[in-house]
This record gives structure tokens, sequence and C-alpha cells, in this order.
């Protein structure tokens, strides 16, 4: 393990076999977390060929078990999200896909830092269980449609072992390790497509569209490599998703979207995923497959799946049916704007964080979240304020946590007095390679 450190420390590049010696042995106890820390930091830096990162994603997948989806029928497909504020679509574009006649087999996972996750949101409705058996998985995507559960203890193992380590080593928001990391879990669901939400701004991981954009580059290659359709699309994070942030009020939005009561972007950004989902399973051209999600919306049968769904998971849907049944937060607190104008610029992190300060996520990996807390959104990037008008509704079970909050939004607020102009939802789309985004070569480190 000392040569495969000081290879990478050096900028060498690793072998097949050297990443594979790596992961094995990590994920098995032989290698200490001292020893995995400096090749992830010598990683960080040097970065990793194309070569390595999809050694690494190979090994990933290697180290467990991958679900065989073959016994059921039709096309499965799946969609993921790079992280961001407010972004619970996939409880909505499951249950829309599903209701167009794909079927949706979904993994998801917990808040990572400021990024909510999708396990915490779910788990805000009573008695749904996210972590079903591998048989009953199977069982209600065949019966359901979709199914959304979190990442069993056989599937990826050595994913989960290096991420808890890279969430400690300030090696998280690499390139390649967010490649290896989220395509080692995904190609080991057994899926047949993918669609890719990498989110871009100041909310998300990936701060501009250069790096976004070789991101979603590399991970539709190394998809490619493995078989799968792919499709990548980049959106806006520079402001939060929706109109809500927070475990309740997310599952809340994403039942009115079901029910076609969405704000505009969140409605956006659930049907064109859910429309990409299924053009690449073949459902027809991409009108087609839009026209197919808003009738699903309309018809009632999205929201019908989405309560199947539930139901299947042993959740309450009388809370789906009447969502006043979720527990509200003690205690709220109206933040309000400093000044006449326009709100010029969010930074949408540190709504992130101010969620995070509220109990709506984790500031340490075993803190517990508190479903009813977070942020109704009242105003965003464009809109005209007045002194004192409201921007955001805090909610929180315990008054002492307003303050640490309420400064945290307020400083990520900024005003001018003109109008800035609004960038679109949907940047760009990556269906194909492009080596000029992904300026890689044989032997040196990508990025």
């Amino acid at each position: 393990m000392y040569d495969v450190i000081r290879k990478k420390r050096d900028g060498g590049e690793l072998s097949e076999n050297e990443i594979g010696f790596f992961v094995r042995g990590y994920t098995r106890g032989e290698i200490p977390d001292y020893q995995a820390s400096a090749l992830l930091m010598a990683a960080y830096l040097k970065g990793l060929s194309f070569a390595e990162t999809d050694a690494l994603t190979r090994e990933i997948i290697r180290s467990g078990t991958t679900l065989d989806l073959s016994g059921i029928e039709g096309i499965k497909a799946d969609k993921h999200s790079t992280g961001g504020v407010g972004d619970g679509v996939s409880l909505a574009v499951a249950p829309i896909v599903a209701a167009c006649g794909v079927k949706v087999a979904m993994m998801s996972g917990r808040g990572l830092g400021h990024t909510g996750g999708t396990l915490d949101k779910l788990e805000a409705i009573e008695g749904y269980d996210c972590y079903l058996s591998e048989k009953k998985f199977r069982e209600v995507i065949a019966s359901v449609g979709c199914s959304i559960i979190g990442q069993t203890d056989a599937l990826a193992p050595a994913d989960k072992k290096l991420y808890a380590l890279r969430d400690v080593t300030a090696t998280v928001d690499k390139k390649e390790l967010i490649a290896a990391s989220i395509l080692g879990k995904k190609l080991a669901e057994g899926i047949d497509c993918l669609v890719l939400d990498v989110k871009v701004g100041s909310g998300a991981f990936m701060k501009t569209e250069e790096e976004a954009r070789a991101l979603a580059s590399l991970m539709v290659r190394i998809a490619k490599e493995h078989g799968k359709k792919v499709t990548a699309l980049l959106t806006d994070m520079d402001v939060p998703l929706g109109n809500a942030a927070g475990n309740s009020l997310e599952v809340i939005e994403a039942v009115e979207c079901l029910q076609g009561r969405a704000p505009e972007d969140y409605t956006l950004l659930a049907t064109e995923l859910s429309a990409r989902m299924l053009f690449l399973s073949g459902k027809g051209a991409l009108d087609e497959c839009r026209l197919m999600c808003e009738k699903a919306v309309e018809s009632g049968a999205a929201f019908r799946k989405f309560r199947d769904m539930v139901a299947a998971h042993g959740g309450n849907t009388e809370w789906i049916d009447d969502v006043s049944l979720f527990p509200s937060a003690k205690y709220s607190r109206i933040v309000r704007a400093e000044r006449d104008g326009y709100i010029s610029r969010i930074d949408t992190e540190a709504y992130g964080t101010a969620g995070v300060l509220l109990g709506a996520g984790r500031r340490k990996k075993e803190d517990a979240v508190d479903p009813a807390a977070g942020i109704r959104i009242l105003k965003k990037t464009g809109d005209e304020v007045r002194a004192g008008d409201g921007i955001a509704v805090l909610f929180a079970s315990e008054e002492g946590l307003f303050d640490e909050a309420e400064k945290t939004l307020s400083a990520s607020l900024e005003y001018s007095d003109v109008q800035p102009e609004k960038r679109g939802l949907i940047l760009d789309v990556v269906e194909s390679v492009s080596y000029t985004h992904l300026r890689a070569h044989e032997t040196g480190a990508y990025l």
C-alpha cells in the first residue's frame, strides 16, 4: 500500500490491479484508514485518468452483489441527482415514470452536508420503510412499478466505507471520485437506463458549468462503457428548487407536483427528467414523452402510483391523501428583506446550511433529523421586494435554533436596484462524450 500511495502522490497512473488491491483490501479491513486517507488525498490532488476512474467504478461494483432485475418485465430506469437544496423531485419523478409504463428501481441516499437526502424525505412519511429486502424491492417494482429504497449492505459496500472516509477527509468534491461513487452504486442496480441531474451553481458541489459539464461527460462515458443508455442534464442550483427546503416540506411539495400544483421550476424539472427516462426507455419521441408525463399528472395516475408505492413500503397513505397530517414544527420565524429593490443573488449553499442549523440536516453523520424543520421560500432571485417583506419562513422545534439560521440566510442575499436577468433552469444536455470537456488523455490526470 505504501508503494501505491507513493506512486499516486508522485502523479503516476495506478493500474487496474493496484486499484483493485486498494479497494478490496480497504473493504475487508486489511488497509487502515490512515493509508486509505493518504491515497484518497493523493487522488484528490493529482487527479485520476479515465482508466483509473473506470477501474475504481468497476471495483466498487465488484465489492458486493449486483441486483438481478431481469425477472421483472420491461425496461428498468433510474434517475440520480448530484445534490442540491429543495431538490425533492425524485419523489415525483419515480411515480410519473411508473404511471407511463416504465419500471423505476431507485436507490437513494441521505443528506450530505448542505444538500438534502431522498431517504430522509421519505422517512418523514409515517411508517415508510426505506430498507426493504432485495426480494421485496423486486416485488414492489413488479407490482407497483416503482420503489425507492436505501443502499443495501450487500450492494457496493466499498462505496459506503470510502464515502464515509471521504466525508471526514475533505475529499468529497472531486469529479472522478464523485463519478465512481455514483456509478458504482447505480450500475450495480441492474437498471437499463439512467438519467443524471448534474447540479450547477452556488448550491451544488459543482460551482461552474465547466466543472459540471466535465463531471457529466465523465459519467456518461463510464455508463456507456457498461452498456447503459444514459443522459445527463445540467440544471441550475444558483437558486433553491421549488419553494420548500426540508424533509416534510419537500414531501408535501412532491405531492403538490403530482396533483399539478407545484411551483413552475419544480414542475418543469420533474417533467423533463421523467420524459428523458421515458425517451431512453423507447417510449417515443421526446415531445411525446413530455406529453405522456403531463397526462399522467392530469389524470391522477402519477399521484396514485406514489400513494401505492408509499403503501407498499408500509407508509401511512392518509398523510399522502391529506398533507395537513404531517406534523408541523412548533416554532416559525419570518426572514425579512433588508431594503427595497430586487434580490440579485442567493447563495443557495447558505440556504442549505440554514436548513441544517434548523435541524433539517446533519452536522455530524450520527445526528438525528427533524422532519418538520426547514424553510418555506417566499422570494427568489429576480423578485422585487420592499424592506420588511417576507423572504422566507423558517421552521424549527426549538426557538434557540433560529438566530444563527436567520443570520446565515440573510447574509446569503444580495440586493440591487435593477432586476437581474434570470438564467434558465436546464443549462445543457450531455448525451455523448465530449473529449473537450473531459480533457483527458491516455496517461494524464483527468482535469
